[in-house]
C-alpha cells in the first residue's frame, strides 16, 4: 500500500510540474488563433457587412459551443456564475469583434495589430484589480517596457496622430481585457471551454436577432475568402482560441498568459502580408525581438 501511495504521490508531483508548461503551451494556442483574427475579418468584409460579419460569427460559434455543451451533457452554471459569464459575453463575444471590425473598416491589419498589442498590459493592470494579486516589479517593468515598444511602433506607424479606427481599438483593448480577466478567473471554477461556451449561449439571442436584421439592410456578396473569413473567425478564433486561452489562464494565472498575446500583433503583421499582400515597416523586425524579449522576461518573473 505504501509503494501504491507513493507512485501515485509521484505521478501527481509529475502532473503538477507539466502544468505550467501545458498552461503555456495552451494559452500560445490562443495567441496563435488570435493573430488570425484580422486578416479573417478583412476577409470576411469582402461578403459581409460589419454588422452581419459580426452577428453571424456570434451567432455560429454560440451553435458550436452549444453543440458541444448539449454532446457532452454539461450542467447549467451555478448562479453565481452568471454575472461573470454576461461580463465574458459582453468583453469577447460582442464588444472586441464589433469595436475590432468596425476599425478594420478604415485601418488595416497590420496597424490594428499592433495597437491592440497593448492588451497584455491592459489585462494585467485589470487582473491585478480583480483578483488583488501583485506581480513581481520584473514582471511589471518587462510588461511596461514591452508596451511601450508596441505604443512607439503603433505612433511611428500612423504618422503621430489617432484616427477614428484607433478610438474603435482602444474601445475594444479595455473590453477585452475585462472579458479576458473575468474568463480566466471563472476558468478556475469550470473547465475553459464551457466558460466560453455559455459566454456565446448567453449571447446567442441578441446575434440571432443582429443577425436576422443586419442581413436584411445589408448585401451580402459570397466569396471563397469571404466565407473563409467567417468560418475562422467563428470557428477557429472565437471558440477554439478563447477555449485553449481561458485553459492555458487557469493553469499559469491571468498576467503570465496576457503577456504572450505580445507576441500577437508581429503574428498578425506576418499574416497581414502573406494573406493580405500588407507592407510591413522596416521597424517591425526590431519591434518583434524588443517584444520577444520581454515576453522571455516575464515568463521568468514570478509573483
Amino acid at each position: 500500500m505504501t509503494v501504491q501511495n507513493s507512485a501515485i504521490a509521484q505521478r501527481s508531483i509529475a502532473i503538477a510540474a507539466l502544468a505550467p508548461r501545458r498552461g503555456v503551451l495552451l494559452a500560445a494556442l490562443g495567441v496563435a488563433a488570435f493573430s488570425l483574427t484580422f486578416p479573417s475579418t478583412v476577409w470576411g468584409l469582402e461578403s459581409f457587412g460589419v454588422w452581419s460579419l459580426v452577428s453571424l460569427r456570434s451567432t455560429l460559434a454560440a451553435l458550436i459551443a452549444g453543440g458541444f455543451l448539449l454532446a457532452l451533457r454539461v450542467r447549467l452554471p451555478e448562479r453565481r456564475h452568471w454575472a461573470s459569464l454576461a461580463v465574458v459575453g459582453a468583453g469577447v463575444v460582442v464588444g472586441f469583434p464589433l469595436l475590432t471590425t468596425l476599425a478594420l473598416e478604415t485601418s488595416t491589419s497590420a496597424h490594428a495589430a499592433v495597437v491592440v498589442g497593448l492588451l497584455p498590459l491592459t489585462t494585467a493592470v485589470l487582473a491585478a484589480l480583480r483578483t488583488g494579486r501583485r506581480p513581481s516589479r520584473a514582471f511589471w517593468l518587462a510588461a511596461v517596457a514591452g508596451a511601450a515598444v508596441v505604443i512607439v511602433f503603433t505612433v511611428a506607424e500612423s504618422g503621430g496622430s489617432l484616427r477614428r479606427g484607433d478610438l474603435y481599438l482602444l474601445g475594444a483593448l479595455l473590453v477585452c481585457a475585462a472579458g479576458y480577466t473575468e474568463g480566466g478567473r471563472l476558468a478556475r471554477e469550470m473547465p475553459g471551454w464551457q466558460v466560453i461556451g455559455w459566454a456565446l449561449l448567453l449571447c446567442l439571442p441578441l446575434a440571432l436577432a443582429g443577425t436576422a436584421a443586419a442581413l436584411s439592410v445589408e448585401p451580402v456578396e459570397l466569396t471563397a475568402r469571404g466565407v473563409t473569413g467567417l468560418v475562422w473567425v467563428a470557428a477557429g478564433s472565437t471558440f477554439f482560441g478563447l477555449y485553449v486561452w481561458y485553459r492555458g489562464m487557469a493553469e499559469i494565472g491571468i498576467p503570465r498568459a496576457s503577456q504572450l498575446q505580445l507576441a500577437q500583433p508581429l503574428l498578425t503583421l506576418v499574416w497581414s502580408v502573406a494573406l493580405l499582400g500588407e507592407r510591413l515597416s522596416p521597424a517591425a523586425p526590431l519591434a518583434a525581438a524588443g517584444v520577444l524579449v520581454c515576453i522571455a522576461v516575464t515568463q521568468r518573473a514570478r509573483s
